[in-house]
């Protein structure tokens, strides 16, 4: 089996997770800067020479490897690819899918990839298919889920350890080294985490978003339920009325299009907080050098 970090060229086995269309190269250089791996998220770029514009800004800043996110929906992945190798990304991580042909054009651009996945039978799927690695996401993630019933991260990264012979990256509930070295013992080589650095200085997330983290308790995230998919999201005063209320259907009440608005200003009465029910952990803003040095200490 190949190990981790000879695919990610960096010092620890810490991948930040990408959200959604939240890019910012301080973060990304920040975290290489840290020994861990900084990830652009592609998902919904468009425009290939977009793609181009961020890797190069996190050029400036970093001389150390990072990669970048790609969800296998975007009909734009191909030439995003061909861009990213280019620009000497050697790594990259694709989701919301199956990983099918995309690894076709991974391996031909001489790149390596992980396939972020929820469940046991994909990631046996994902190793016929060819991925380089998986990231398992348990239950606790942030981030878009499923509708289906799902394990945590406790039980899902032994089982796919088990099962498959390419390295395991645990994503969902870590927060601090306590967390990291749980992955470790349970079969991962690695971790990734979304919510964690959301909540960090350098994070361009608005202080709304990060106070929602910081003042998230015990059991304060749900599942939001978006069309054939859900998000873990922060439960707010508006979405506690709502939940509250046996009248409301939330699958109707919020549109995922108004997510990047809503995160991007700070009003998440558009759209909820993303986090993880690790958010729980968080009690205060640090930056990302003192978060991984506290991480693998």
């Amino acid at each position: 089996m190949p190990l981790l970090l000879d695919i990610l060229g960096c010092t620890h086995p810490i991948i930040q997770g990408p959200v959604g269309a939240l890019n910012s190269p301080r973060l990304v250089a920040a975290i290489c800067e840290a020994g861990a791996f900084g990830m652009l998220a592609m998902g919904f770029i468009g425009d290939p020479e977009e793609a181009r514009r961020l890797v190069r800004e996190v050029r400036e800043l970093t001389d150390r490897p990072f990669g970048a996110n790609l969800m296998t929906m975007n009909p734009v992945n191909e030439q995003l690819l061909e861009v990213l190798a280019e620009e000497g990304i050697k790594t990259v991580t694709t989701s919301a899918g199956s990983p099918g042909k995309i690894y076709t054009k991974i391996h031909e651009l001489g790149m390596t990839g992980l396939h972020v996945l929820l469940a046991l039978p994909y990631a046996v799927k994902a190793e016929s298919a060819g991925v380089d690695g998986v990231v398992v996401s348990g239950l606790e993630s942030g981030g878009l889920r499923s509708v289906k019933p799902e394990s945590s991260t406790m039980v899902l990264v032994p089982l796919i350890a088990d099962a498959v012979n390419v390295p395991v990256v645990a994503a969902g509930g870590i927060a601090d080294s306590r967390g990291y070295k749980a992955a470790l013992a349970l079969g991962a080589q690695g971790v990734q985490l979304g919510t964690r650095f959301l909540a960090s200085e350098e994070s361009p997330a608005p202080k709304e978003w990060k106070e929602a983290i910081l003042k998230c308790g015990d059991g304060g995230t749900t599942l939001l339920p978006i069309g054939p998919m859900t998000m873990r999201v922060v439960i707010n005063e508006r979405l506690q009325r709502e939940i509250d209320d046996p009248t409301v259907d939330l699958s109707k009440t919020y549109d995922l299009g108004r997510a990047v608005e809503a995160w991007t200003t700070g009003n998440l009465d558009l759209f909820p907080a993303g986090g993880g029910q690790v958010s729980a952990l968080i009690k205060e803003i640090q930056p990302v050098k003192d978060i991984i040095e506290e991480m693998v200490s």
